[in-house]
């Protein structure tokens, strides 16, 4: 009986702990018996309520092993847990995850790098298992934390702490699987997680990129090949996590990229945050690209007050996001992203022009000079990001934003609400209509409007053509440029680069269309705005060889796009004022600019009369050239513009086969089509007040202005006493000599405000201006009073009229029925 009863105590523990037991063999080294392991397994599926049982006596085996250093047997226990959790998918199976992920818990809090290890390979292997039902319990807040400090080891030896760094990255990447998919896991895209998340892969990303800054650029070792790679791994890690990203969830992480930025000091040099960015908008959808140029832009704002090479390295992300994104969705915020460029570009002209004021007034020439070229850093980056975003929108886009700059570039003598040109002065506010009008150049280089009244609508040409009267001749220059781009619907000023006389302009292959019945509406309506600035832009004092080359290519351009017969005519016109201004010198310019703008005309009539194909009309054009090439070499572009063309001290009027006559011209043109007669009407630019206000001109002129219109409004009193007679009314019939009256007389009148001292003409000014002043006070008062009362007496006490009631009123028998 002893002997029974002994023999009966072995077969009282219950089965599953025999079978677990049975597993682990004598010697570790042997590894899991498989027989055993497959008896065990056998039996969780067929008895699944076990499960939660075998896996409490595992953990509870493995716990002690631990402990115990134990490593092989702990080795065998993970390798039993794997392949229970690879064979068992049943309800039951939740209560032995949560054992699993226990014994998971217990080997990553080990200090041991092969536990460490083993635990991560094993969360791998179950988050890559699919549940039929979800976790409403399981929390993987642990996990991410762990993994999250593995990423970051700092062990000693090299290759180990590759090797919990990679373990780590594994381990992160099956949280996110794990969690990502399930609805019911959302608190994975909460910051306290995404901020461990997110560094820890941008801190392998990064630790390569500085071994490769450091001169370690070779191929990587055997033990890194492949996904073995710790930076490969976390870049396809993060890829993952932002693929997976939704609507909801794009800055939470983006967000604390920019954190990481910031604190490791990576946006200067910022080649690793363009990696990374460039990363961000491949990988997440195509709509959501908007969420991150917001984030970029709100960063922008918070650095405002950083140094300019940090906000020039977030401005060059920026651009690498809108260009990518340019090209997809961009959101309904175009117009604020540029609103926030160019508020930075002001801050920045701000920076600049304080820092030249601080540097003018202290002794320390070289750091102030190198802070200003900094933020030209700046500026730079802000105009290629705003030219590069304008110039991939959509056409109806893009005019509503080249409006929306444009409505930024400070114009005198127009109201501009967003900069204050008075804190930056003149230098400051011309270094910001340079950039707006270069990033405009930008925007508008591959523009095609089909129809030229929506491309220059008047809220855009208008401010374009003030800026094109300012007196500073590279200005000049971009507006001209800008022009180009719009106009220039065929790509056509490539070819035409350089004024000179073309021999043979069908050669060039100038591609154009017939002319819209929108653009002809529209060159009548703003045609002569046009040919004004043109007109007066050619008599500016400081034009140079880049001027006229863009004078003579906008007029060659108009020609291909815009000219109908009356248009020609037009041009031809202004052709010939141009000429006679060179030749008259009212507006005494230099010498070489007369030459210049003589050489101008010939260039594009040369043009002009073969796109025209007018036989008669190439002829004259054609004589004139020769003769010129003979006798007066400096009247044609190719001499004039040379260093040491010799100029003539004055130009003859009178010799005639040297110039473009009206008379030949019209002949040349005579019949159906063209309106020859009109040729014979000299064209007259009528420059507007708002003009004059645009030209900035010194205090003298506007004064010398103010005086013209004086006399002319108020005559002397022996005019109007004159008595008219017979010989006065011929004398008003006769016109001969009157023009040269007034240009006499318009001669005589610049002449004294030019030579003469300052206090006799602010003392002529005065007189004026008081009898002016006298004059409309009399008007007023004769004009200008309070209606009589009915009853005829209005009483006046202390210098208000006392109104009278109406009830008290007297009125005419003839008012009243």
């Amino acid at each position: 009986m002893p002997a029974g009863v002994c023999g009966c105590c072995g077969p009282l523990r219950p089965r599953y702990k025999r079978l677990v037991d049975n597993i682990f063999p004598e010697d570790p080294k042997d590894g899991l018996s498989k027989s055993d392991m497959e008896k065990l397994t056998f039996y969780a599926v067929s008895a699944p309520e076990k499960l939660d049982r075998i896996g409490a006596y595992l953990a509870e085996k493995l716990s002690r092993d631990v402990v115990r250093h134990r490593y092989g047997n702990v080795v065998i226990a993970m390798e039993a847990l794997d392949q229970l959790l690879m064979a068992c998918h049943s309800q039951s199976i939740k209560p032995f995850v949560e054992s699993f992920l226990h014994m998971v818990a217990k080997l990553l809090e080990s200090r041991e790098p092969d536990l460490q290890v083993l635990g991560t390979n094993s969360f791998v292997k179950f988050a890559n298992i699919e549940e039929d039902t979800p976790s409403y319990h399981r929390r993987y807040d642990f996990f991410v934390s762990q993994f999250s400090a593995m990423c970051h080891s700092t062990h000693e030896d090299t290759e180990t702490r590759t090797r919990i760094r990679i373990a780590g990255i594994k381990g992160l990447q099956g949280v996110v699987r794990k969690t990502v998919n399930d609805e019911l896991q959302a608190i994975i895209w909460e910051p306290q997680h995404m901020d461990k998340l997110i560094p820890s892969m941008l801190f392998n990303m990064q630790d390569s990129d500085d071994l490769d800054r450091a001169g370690h650029p070779g191929p990587p070792s055997a033990g890194q090949e492949g996904e073995e790679n710790p930076s490969a791994l976390a870049e396809s890690c993060f890829r993952e996590l932002l693929g997976r990203a939704a609507y909801g969830n794009m800055n939470n992480a983006v967000r604390p990229v920019l954190v990481h930025l910031d604190n490791h000091h990576l946006w200067d040099p910022n080649e690793f945050a363009v990696s990374c960015f460039r990363i961000i908008m491949y990988s997440i959808q195509a709509q959501h690209s908007h969420h991150v140029i917001q984030q970029v832009l709100n960063h922008l704002d918070t650095n405002n007050k950083n140094t300019p090479r940090v906000r020039a390295g977030i401005v060059q992300v920026l651009l690498e996001t809108v260009a990518i994104a340019a090209k997809g969705s961009v959101g309904p915020t175009v117009l604020e992203v540029f609103n926030t460029l160019l508020k930075h570009l002001r801050m920045s002209v701000d920076f600049e022009t304080g820092e030249g004021l601080r540097r003018n007034s202290s002794s320390s020439v070289s750091s102030g000079r190198s802070k200003e070229s900094e933020e030209r850093i700046v500026q730079n980056a802000i105009i290629q990001t705003i030219g590069f975003f304008g110039g991939n929108l959509p056409d109806y886009q893009r005019a509503e934003v080249m409006m929306f700059i444009m409505g930024k570039v400070p114009v005198y003598g127009t109201p501009c609400h967003t900069l204050d040109t008075v804190k930056i002065g003149h230098q400051g506010t011309k270094r910001i209509q340079t950039m707006l009008l270069s990033s405009l150049i930008m925007v508008t280089s591959s523009f095609k409007s089909k129809s030229m009244a929506a491309a220059l609508s008047p809220p855009f040409l208008d401010p374009l053509f003030s800026i094109s009267l300012m007196e500073d001749g590279e200005l000049r220059q971009l507006v001209l440029e800008i022009l180009h781009n719009v106009i220039d619907r065929h790509d056509n000023r490539a070819k035409l680069r350089g004024i000179r006389i073309i021999p043979n302009v069908a050669a060039l292959k100038i591609k154009r269309e017939k002319i819209s019945k929108q653009d002809v509406a529209f060159m009548k309506k703003h045609g002569q705005q046009l040919y004004r600035h043109i007109f007066l832009g050619c008599k500016e004092e400081d034009n140079g060889h880049k001027n006229f080359e863009l004078l003579f290519t906008t007029l060659a351009v108009l020609t291909i796009e815009l000219a109908n017969e009356e248009v020609v005519v037009d041009l031809i016109r202004l052709s010939i004022a141009l000429q006679d201004m060179a030749l008259t010198n009212e507006e005494n310019l230099p010498m070489l600019t007369r030459c210049a703008v003589l050489g101008l005309v010939a260039a594009y009539l040369n043009f002009l009369s073969q796109m025209i194909a007018n036989p008669p009309f190439c002829q004259h054009v054609s004589k004139v050239i020769e003769l010129r090439t003979l006798d007066a070499p400096f009247l044609l572009p190719e001499h004039v513009f040379k260093d040491k063309c010799p100029l003539p001290e004055s130009l003859d009027k009178d010799d005639r086969l040297l110039y473009f006559q009206t008379v030949d011209m019209s002949e040349c043109l005579a019949g159906p089509g063209y309106s020859a007669e009109r040729l014979s009407i000299p064209y007259v630019p009528q420059v507007t007040d708002k003009d004059r206000m645009t030209r900035r001109k010194s205090y003298v002129d506007t004064i010398s202005l103010q005086v013209d219109i004086i006399s002319n409004i108020l005559p002397d009193k022996s005019q109007l006493a004159e008595e008219i007679t017979f010989e006065t009314l011929k004398k008003a019939i006769d016109t001969t000599g009157v023009e040269e009256q007034e240009r006499e007389k318009r001669r005589q009148l610049m002449e004294k405000f030019q030579k003469a001292p300052f206090e006799e003409i602010a003392a002529h000014c005065e007189s004026k201006a008081n009898l002016l002043h006298d004059r409309l006070a009399q008007i007023f008062e004769l004009t200008i009073r309070p209606p009589p009362s009915p009853s005829g007496v209005v009483s006046i006490s202390s210098g208000h009229n006392q109104s009278v009631p109406v009830y008290e009123m007297k009125f005419p028998d003839l008012c009243v029925y």
